[in-house]
């Protein structure tokens, strides 16, 4: 970043100092009221704080009961209550481990030991400087941690003809961490962005450059060449040629130190197991102490930035990876004020969770009123939705229809596969669901998720496609099940369990009418909850 934009950072710093005895959650308020003097919407409703909030930290809708059980709480702090429940909840780790699979690898690919790498850190609560430190310098003596190395190892695959893509992994160390695509300054200092040059990139580029993936084991692992001398590179605009070591933006170069030959190594290579060497001047050692550390502040603020993105749908700088002077933070004393106490709370994810969870901003509700309805989403005036990710689809569809206690179990499945394999049946295991909804929402390889993004072939999976339409029928304890035992009013039993409330006085007749006078009852009730699960409320987290 330039020493302009620093210098903001290191006065908004100071100027914030007296204001870090306040819980964060009453400085966001605090810092996002200040900034403008236009109203704000109200507090949103009790069942549309539970959905969100049930969406944002375990990737799901709640189910029936658990809406029931939070509405009949008549506890004044049950938001809170519910908050830290849910923080505690085994679902938890597996919700924040999905979302930061697709916003690190960016849909690249599936790896067990990284999959077990992510929910044991989530479990753990594992602070984010440490994860982060992982990723950048596995351990592979570690069978917790080492499927980190995937972060590194799935961007160094090659594909088809094409080289291999080091300036794509030091572009990405850049943008995940950083919150800087240094990509366009590879050649040349960017063209439009002036604080983005190409001694930044290339000095990411030195710390990666001599790695690679090593193939004497089954689960990813990186290796590294030594390096004896600086990176040496040309700029197509300015004449000679330069030169430099393993550097940050804005931090010192690492020297890169000299070795007699043949003692380059503090553990030699094994020609019997075909481990390679583990050299005494490894870069991307340095890159894990330099990367995430408390005096790094680009780490700092990107980090929060993107925790942000999770709760309220926008980064405070927006794109997550454009931070720069010309596209500053829309709060820019909040977002340093974030980074510091991030920082200083040991980078605990759950405590800053629970800190914009607790926020009016977080609470505020979605519905668009004349009073609010000027509000842009910078303005964090209304609570913006958010499309819900293919896996937030998944896991609440499961949960509406009732489907998620029927999928079979582990033994059931590995005896369906040997069922004749002529037969055009659905994988009814997880992982077979799993995939088709991936098939549907997700975005290609290497696309980041953070804008909306409908699709075609989206909306047919839900019109037409044999997966949902399958879950809708009765069987045993589904939804459908349930409603066939009903007379008279369907409308409540539908609406709290497919869109978490209780329906209107007019909705409510709707749809007790169109059931009550078909002259189908089982097929009126699969109509009314395809329709729901076809809406446009039930697949925005709002």
């Amino acid at each position: 970043m330039s020493s302009r934009y620093l210098l903001v950072v290191v006065f908004t710093f100071c100027s914030l100092q007296p204001l870090f005895a306040q819980q964060l959650h009453q400085l966001i308020d605090q810092q996002i009221e200040q900034a403008t003097s236009a109203p704000f919407a109200g507090q949103s409703t009790e069942t549309e704080f539970l959905r969100r909030i049930y969406l944002d930290l375990v990737g799901q809708i709640p189910t029936t009961s658990e809406t029931l059980e939070f509405l009949a709480d008549e506890n004044k702090d049950r938001r809170s209550r519910l908050i830290d429940k849910l923080l505690e909840d085994p679902r938890y780790a597996r919700r924040m481990s999905e979302f930061f699979n697709v916003m690190l690898m960016e849909r690249r690919g599936v790896d067990s030991d990284w999959q077990l790498f992510l929910t044991s850190s989530f479990n753990e609560n594992m602070p984010w400087d440490e994860m982060v430190s992982h990723m950048v310098s596995p351990d592979t003596n570690s069978e917790e941690t080492r499927g980190s190395a995937y972060f590194l190892t799935k961007r160094l695959e090659k594909y088809g003809q094409n080289p291999t893509d080091f300036p794509g992994l030091a572009s990405d160390i850049g943008r995940m961490f950083l919150g800087m695509d240094l990509a366009c300054a590879q050649c040349h200092d960017h063209l439009f962005i002036d604080d983005y040059k190409q001694a930044d990139f290339q000095g990411l580029f030195a710390f990666i450059n001599n790695s690679f993936i090593r193939n004497d084991t089954d689960y990813p692992a990186i290796g590294m060449k030594p390096v004896k001398v600086k990176l040496e590179f040309n700029s197509v605009f300015e004449e000679g040629t330069f030169s430099t070591g393993p550097k940050l933006p804005g931090l010192s170069e690492i020297p890169i130190p000299e070795f007699i030959a043949g003692e380059e190594f503090a553990v030699e290579p094994d020609k019997e197991t075909k481990a390679p060497g583990i050299p005494k001047f490894n870069p991307l050692d340095f890159l894990a102490q330099q990367l995430p550390t408390r005096t790094n502040e680009s780490f700092n603020l990107n980090a929060v930035n993107r925790i942000w993105f999770l709760m309220m749908g926008r980064g405070l700088v927006h794109p997550l990876d454009l931070h720069h002077s010309d596209n500053p933070p829309s709060h820019p004393q909040l977002l340093t004020l974030m980074g510091q106490q991030f920082a200083n709370n040991n980078y605990d994810i759950k405590w800053l969770i629970r800190q914009i969870a607790l926020s009016k901003a977080y609470q505020r509700t979605g519905t668009i009123t004349p009073r609010v309805a000027d509000a842009k989403h910078k303005e964090y005036r209304v609570y913006a939705e958010k499309p819900l990710s293919a896996e937030q689809l998944m896991w609440s569809m499961l949960t509406a229809t009732g489907q998620l206690q029927l999928i079979p179990s582990e033994s059931k499945t590995e005896n369906a596969g040997n069922s004749d394999p002529s037969e055009d049946k659905l994988d009814e295991s997880l992982e077979g669901i799993r995939a088709d909804f991936l098939a549907a929402y997700a975005n290609p390889p290497r696309e980041p998720e953070t804008e909306f993004a409908p699709s075609v072939r989206g909306a047919l999976f839900v019109l037409n496609g044999p997966r949902v339409l399958s879950w809708i029928p009765a069987k045993a304890g589904n939804l459908a099940d349930v409603l066939s035992q009903q007379n008279g009013d369907y409308a409540k039993t539908l609406y709290l369990t497919i869109l978490s409330r209780n329906p209107t006085s007019q909705e409510a007749n709707y749809f007790n009418q169109h059931i009550n006078s078909h002259s189908d009852k089982t097929k009126a009730i699969e109509q009314a909850i395809w329709a729901l699960l076809a809406s446009n409320e039930f697949a925005i987290n709002h």
